[in-house]
C-alpha cells in the first residue's frame, strides 16, 4: 500500500511539473506585436494573433432580435474559422491564457468572444485579461504580473454600438436601394459627417466674394527699407472697394511728410502645447506632413507595435487611440531625466500639467515616445521616411510639452502721413523670440515665423521717406471646405465618433464615392449630395449633430454602468423604425433622375448612350440595356494629338488618377491635370484645372506652346471677341 501511495504521489508530482512547464498563451490582436512581445517574455510564453474580430454579426442579414432585448446573433467571421481553431488548439496545450487585445471597447469585445469560444472547448485552463499602453519590456511584464477580469461594461458598450449601427445601416441602406440606387449604404455616424461636408459645400457654393484693395508702402531709414500696411485712414479702418479709390489715395500721399508717431513693445509668454491625442495627431500630420487620417493611423500602428532597431524590436510610441493628454509618472520621470542631461536650463522645477477635456474618456495616456532617449536622429536609419516623420512630430510634441515657456517680443511701429486735412497711418511690426524655451527641440513642428524673427528699429519722432506705394486687389474668402484635419477637429468638438473611428469615418465616405479629395479638400460628389438630401429631409433627427453626439454620450453611460444597453437601444429603435416605414411608403423614388441622354452613339448597337451615375462617378451606358450592356468612360476633352477622346484613367497599384487618350497605345497623350469643359480662348486646345500654393486653383492651357495661363485673362479675351 505504501509503495502504491508513493507511485501515486510521483504521478501527481509529474503531472504538476508538466502543467507548470506548459507555456502561457498570450493572444493579441495584431500580428505586428507578436515578435516584439515574445522577445520581451522569453520561451515560457507563446504569443499568437487573432487578426482582429473572429466573432461578429453576419453580413447577410440584420441578425438582431428586436423582440427579445435586441440580442445579437454572433457567428464566426467568414474566412476566420481556421484562425479561431488554431487559437483554441494552442489554448488546449497551454497552462494559462492571457488575452492581450487592445484596451478599448473593440479590444474588450474581441477578448470576450475569444474567452467564450475557448471556454466551450476547455474549462480547466485559467483565462485572464491583460492590457498595456505601450509595448515595452516593463509595460508588458507589469501587465502579465497584474491580470484582471474582462470589463463587462466595456463589452456592453461595444455591443450597444454594434447593434445600433447594424439597425441603422441595415434599415437605411435598403431604403436607399429602393428610392435612389442599388448598392448604396448609409451609416449612423458617417451620414452625419456627410451632412457636415454637404452643408459646408452649400456655404462655399452660395458665397459671393466682395472685391477690396489693400495698400502698403516702403519706408527707408538709412540703408534699410521696411514695408508697412495702411491700417487707418482718418482714424477709421480703411475701406477701399475699387482700384480708383486706391489710386486717388496714393496720389494724395505721394511725397508727403512721414513721421513715426508711435512705437509699442510687448512681451508674450508662450506655453508649450500638450502631447498629442488621436485627433490632434491626425490634424498635425495632415497639416505638417500631408498625411490622410488613414495613413497617420497606419504608420502610428507600426510605431506602436514595434520597429527593429538592429539588436531588438522596440515599440516606439504609446497606444495611438486616445482622447487624453495625461502622462504617466514613469514617462514624466523619463523625459525630465533626459531634459536634465540635454536641456537643463529649459527644465521647469515642476512637471507641466495639462487639463483633460470634459468629453475625454481618459482610458489611455497621451501619444508619446516610449523612451525619450530614442531621439529621431538616433534611430532614423531604422525607420522608413513616413515612420521617421510621424515619430519626429510625436517625439517633439511630447518632449517640448515638459520644457519651459518661450518668450517673444513684438515691436509695432505706426508711421503717420498727413495730406492736407487727411491722415493715414501705416503700421509695420515684427516679432522675435527672446527666450527660445521649448522651441529648442522643435524642428519639424516649428514654423517659419518661429525660426526667423526681427523687428523694426525706429524711435518716436523719426522722419522717414516713402519710397514706393503698392496696391493689391483681393476678394473676400468664403468658408473653406473641410480637410482631413478640420473634419476630425469638428467631429471631436461636436462629440461625434471616438478616437478609433475618425479615420474610418473619412475612409468610408471616400470608398463609397460620397466624397472625393480635391487639393486635400473633401468635396461631396453628386451621389453624396443626393443621399444627404434624402437623409436630411426624411431622417432629419438621425443625421442631426446634437442627436448623434447624445447617442455617443449614452454609449459612454453604458460603459460607466449608468444605463443598461437594451434600454438605450429600445428608446431609439421604435421611433426610428416608424420613420423608416413611413418614408418607405410615402416618398417617391429618385431612381433615374440623374440619367441624361447624350449625343454619343453606341458603337455596338447604334443606340444613344446615356450618362448615368455609378458608384464611382458618372459613366456612359447604352440606352438599349439590358440587351446591350456596353459602357464607357465619359469623354472629358479631345486629344490634342489625334482628336480621340480623353478620359479619366487610373494607374496600376496605387490607383492614382490621370487623364489619357482612349486610342492608347496608338496615341500616348496623357495629362495629370483634369480637363475642364472649356477651350482655350487663344489657341482652341482644352483647358485644365491646376492647383498650386501660390496661385490656388487656376486654368491652364494644355498646349505647351500657348502662354494662356489663368482665368483672370479670360474676361479680357471675351471682351476682345
Amino acid at each position: 500500500m505504501a509503495k502504491e501511495k508513493v507511485v501515486k504521489e510521483k504521478k501527481k508530482t509529474t503531472k504538476s511539473l508538466q502543467k507548470r512547464e506548459k507555456q502561457t498563451l498570450i493572444i493579441v490582436e495584431s500580428p505586428g506585436k507578436v515578435k516584439t512581445i515574445e522577445k520581451y517574455l522569453g520561451g515560457s510564453y507563446s504569443v499568437k494573433a487573432s487578426m482582429g474580430h473572429l466573432i461578429d454579426l453576419p453580413k447577410s442579414r440584420t441578425a438582431i432580435d428586436v423582440e427579445h432585448n435586441f440580442e445579437p446573433e454572433y457567428i464566426t467571421v467568414r474566412g476566420r474559422a481556421k484562425i479561431l481553431k488554431e487559437l483554441v488548439s494552442e489554448a488546449k496545450k497551454s497552462g494559462r491564457i492571457l488575452l492581450a487585445c487592445d484596451n478599448d471597447r473593440e479590444g474588450e469585445a474581441i477578448a470576450w468572444h475569444l474567452r467564450n469560444s475557448i471556454v466551450t472547448k476547455t474549462k480547466d485552463i485559467p483565462i485572464e485579461r491583460i492590457s498595456f499602453n505601450e509595448i515595452t519590456p516593463q509595460a508588458v511584464n507589469d501587465a502579465v504580473l497584474n491580470p484582471r477580469d474582462i470589463d463587462e461594461t466595456k463589452v456592453a458598450a461595444q455591443k450597444a454600438r454594434r447593434v445600433l449601427d447594424r439597425l441603422v445601416g441595415y434599415h437605411l441602406s435598403p431604403l436607399l436601394w429602393k428610392k435612389v440606387k442599388n448598392g448604396l449604404s448609409a451609416g449612423r455616424v458617417q451620414s452625419v459627417a456627410l451632412r457636415l461636408i454637404c452643408d459646408r459645400e452649400k456655404e462655399v457654393e452660395s458665397f459671393i466674394p466682395d472685391e477690396y484693395w489693400t495698400l502698403e508702402a516702403d519706408f527707408k531709414t538709412g540703408k534699410t527699407i521696411y514695408t508697412a500696411q495702411l491700417v487707418l485712414w482718418n482714424n477709421a479702418k480703411p475701406e477701399l472697394k475699387k482700384e480708383a479709390e486706391v489710386n486717388a489715395l496714393i496720389d494724395k500721399l505721394h511725397d508727403k511728410e512721414c513721421i513715426v508717431s508711435d512705437v509699442r513693445e510687448t512681451e508674450k509668454t508662450i506655453r508649450p502645447k500638450a502631447p498629442f491625442n488621436t485627433s490632434q495627431l491626425q490634424q498635425a500630420a495632415a497639416n505638417r506632413l500631408g498625411f490622410t487620417s488613414r495613413k497617420t493611423m497606419q504608420v502610428a500602428q507600426q510605431l506602436y507595435e514595434g520597429v527593429n532597431l538592429g539588436s531588438s524590436m522596440v515599440g516606439l510610441i504609446s497606444y495611438m487611440r486616445t482622447d487624453s493628454v495625461r502622462i504617466s509618472n514613469t514617462a514624466l520621470e523619463d523625459v525630465r531625466n533626459w531634459l536634465e542631461k540635454n536641456f537643463p536650463k529649459e527644465l521647469p522645477q515642476k512637471p507641466n500639467e495639462y487639463a483633460v477635456g470634459k468629453k475625454a474618456q481618459d482610458a489611455h495616456e497621451a501619444i508619446r515616445p516610449t523612451y525619450t532617449e530614442y531621439t529621431p536622429d538616433s534611430i532614423k536609419e531604422y525607420l522608413s521616411k513616413d515612420q521617421l516623420r510621424l515619430y519626429t512630430i510625436i517625439w517633439e510634441r511630447f518632449v517640448s510639452s515638459q520644457m519651459s515657456n518661450a518668450k517673444s517680443k513684438t515691436v509695432s511701429v505706426d508711421i503717420k502721413i498727413t495730406a492736407d486735412q487727411d491722415e493715414a497711418v501705416f503700421r509695420v511690426s515684427g516679432t522675435k523670440l527672446i527666450e527660445k524655451g521649448f522651441y529648442k527641440v522643435l524642428k519639424l513642428l516649428s514654423s517659419k515665423d518661429e525660426n526667423k524673427g526681427s523687428y523694426p528699429s525706429f524711435k518716436t519722432g523719426d522722419k522717414l521717406k516713402s519710397e514706393e506705394f503698392r496696391s493689391e486687389q483681393h476678394f473676400t474668402q468664403g468658408p473653406a471646405r473641410y480637410t482631413d484635419a478640420s473634419i476630425v477637429r469638428t467631429l471631436e468638438e461636436k462629440g461625434i465618433g471616438r478616437p478609433s473611428t475618425y479615420a474610418s469615418i473619412i475612409s468610408v465616405l471616400l470608398d463609397r464615392y460620397y466624397v472625393t479629395r480635391s487639393n486635400k479638400q473633401l468635396v461631396p460628389t453628386v451621389l453624396g449630395k443626393l443621399i444627404n438630401e434624402v437623409l436630411a429631409e426624411h431622417f432629419k433627427l438621425y443625421v442631426d449633430v446634437d442627436f448623434t453626439a447624445s447617442m455617443e454620450n449614452k454609449l459612454d453611460e453604458v460603459e460607466e454602468n449608468k444605463i443598461r444597453w437594451p434600454e438605450m437601444i429600445r428608446e431609439f429603435w421604435h421611433p426610428f423604425k416608424d420613420t423608416v416605414d413611413e418614408v418607405t411608403k410615402s416618398v417617391e423614388s429618385y431612381k433615374g433622375t440623374l440619367d441624361e441622354i447624350t449625343d454619343h452613339i453606341c458603337e455596338k448597337c447604334g443606340k444613344h448612350l446615356v450618362k448615368k451615375l455609378g458608384r464611382f462617378g458618372f459613366f456612359l451606358a447604352c440606352s438599349g440595356f439590358p440587351e446591350c450592356r456596353n459602357t464607357k468612360s465619359i469623354p472629358l476633352a479631345k486629344c490634342p494629338k489625334c482628336q480621340g477622346d480623353v478620359v479619366a484613367r487610373k494607374t496600376k497599384g496605387r490607383g492614382k488618377e490621370f487623364y489619357g487618350c482612349l486610342n492608347y497605345p496608338d496615341c500616348d497623350f496623357i495629362s495629370h491635370f483634369k480637363p475642364i469643359n472649356q477651350d482655350c480662348p487663344k489657341c482652341g486646345h482644352f483647358l485644365v484645372e491646376k492647383y498650386d500654393k501660390k496661385n490656388g486653383s487656376h486654368k491652364l492651357c494644355i498646349n505647351p506652346d500657348c502662354d494662356y495661363l489663368h482665368s483672370a485673362e479670360e474676361e479680357e479675351y471675351k471682351e476682345q471677341e
